[in-house]
């Protein structure tokens, strides 16, 4: 939080003996569908209530989780006073701040955000909105969070207007964009948004799911839950090698890029193929200067969240001594019901600066918050 985060000035958490904690990817909850209407003009309000809202996907009706998990959420997270799992601020300061010493905590407001409507001018309404209640709700009461501007992203004019919003707000720190947008990522339809967000000293933040109008596989629509999953960590994938490839980051100096919510091991393997690939049609691209796996390993940080888990555990410190321990950031997905326990996530002991690098030191020095 600023300074906050070295001095921490902040009321003493239950368990402040623990190692201290950044976690960066939390996703608030909406305590009722109107609670976005008090930061919406009227006309939209109007608008919402005689078309309803329109996804890119016409397939999608409601949450694509499974019924026995509402909002694919833990059980014990419905807060006390009733509402949706992770709506209520006490409680998760409770459950989930004071719980894990975390002082510095990234709110993603993903679901039904507008970043996906098919009505581009009624879904940057609702971006905005979705900015002014995670503003207001949530991060002016708990200096604790730092909110992620949502932006329309497939219509970059109105992104980067959404992000100038709010880019000297020190109650934000990076941008939110989704893993499945409606073309491959690194094209120049985007590019507007990518510097303003360099420009602003932002990284952008890209959280896996979205609807970009497509099945999420190469051949259809899946069967099941479980594929839809696994997909997160194809589309990341996706996106990354298009944002190397269309040369985002050898043309956009300080670009930042986060995956969120998508694992991590898969990126030496993908870095590997890309550069013996590169190597062979490096003519085909030559803007690149480098090999892919540089820019990765310059520009690019991935959350924990859903941490691999092996056969053997200890084999996952091999893909992250690759990555680099400085690339990785703690995540829980609160209130997910895949929640990573920071107590429990890391395979075996490390030592203690590494520990402390991996669960806050890496978040602090991307978002500037120490």
């Amino acid at each position: 939080m600023n300074v906050q985060v070295a001095q921490r000035p902040l009321p003493a958490p239950a368990n402040a003996s623990k190692l201290a904690t950044a976690d960066c990817d939390i996703h608030p909850q909406r305590s009722s569908d109107k609670a976005l209407h008090p930061y919406l003009e009227q006309r939209w309000l109007e608008h919402m209530q005689t078309f309803g809202a329109r996804p890119r996907q016409a397939y999608q009706k409601g949450p694509a989780y499974p019924k026995g998990q509402p909002n694919a959420s833990r059980r014990d997270a419905y807060p006390p006073e009733g509402g949706r799992q992770g709506s209520s601020l006490s409680f998760m300061q409770k459950q989930l701040l004071d719980q894990n010493n975390c002082v510095l905590g990234i709110l993603n407001p993903t679901g039904d955000n507008g970043q996906s409507y098919q009505n581009r001018e009624f879904g940057a309404a609702v971006c905005h909105a979705m900015n002014e209640w995670v503003l207001h709700e949530w991060l002016e009461p708990e200096p604790r969070l730092k909110g992620s501007i949502v932006v329309p992203f497939e219509d970059a004019d109105a992104a980067v207007a959404e992000l100038e919003k709010y880019a000297a707000n020190p109650h934000f720190a990076q941008v939110l964009m989704l893993s499945r947008t409606s073309e491959p990522p690194g094209q120049k339809r985007y590019w507007k948004l990518y510097e303003a967000a360099a420009a602003a000293g932002l990284p952008v933040g890209v959280h896996a799911f979205g609807f970009g109008g497509y099945p999420v596989s190469g051949s259809g629509w899946p069967s099941y839950y479980i594929e839809d999953m696994v997909g997160h960590a194809q589309s990341s994938q996706a996106f990354l090698t298009s944002m190397v490839i269309e040369g985002v980051f050898e043309r956009i100096p300080n670009f930042q890029l986060v995956l969120i919510e998508a694992g991590f091991a898969w990126l030496p393997s993908l870095s590997w193929r890309l550069d013996k690939i590169w190597n062979r049609l490096r003519v085909e691209t030559p803007h690149l200067k480098r090999p892919p796996s540089e820019y990765i390993h310059e520009s690019v940080w991935l959350t924990t969240q859903p941490m691999e888990e092996p056969a053997k555990r200890e084999h996952v410190l091999d893909a992250i001594d690759w990555i680099g321990w400085d690339r990785l950031l703690f995540a829980t997905d609160y209130p997910h019901w895949d929640y990573d326990d920071p107590d429990m996530v890391l395979p075996m002991p490390l030592p203690e600066q590494k520990r402390r690098d991996f669960f806050l030191n890496n978040a602090a020095k991307l978002y500037k918050q120490g």
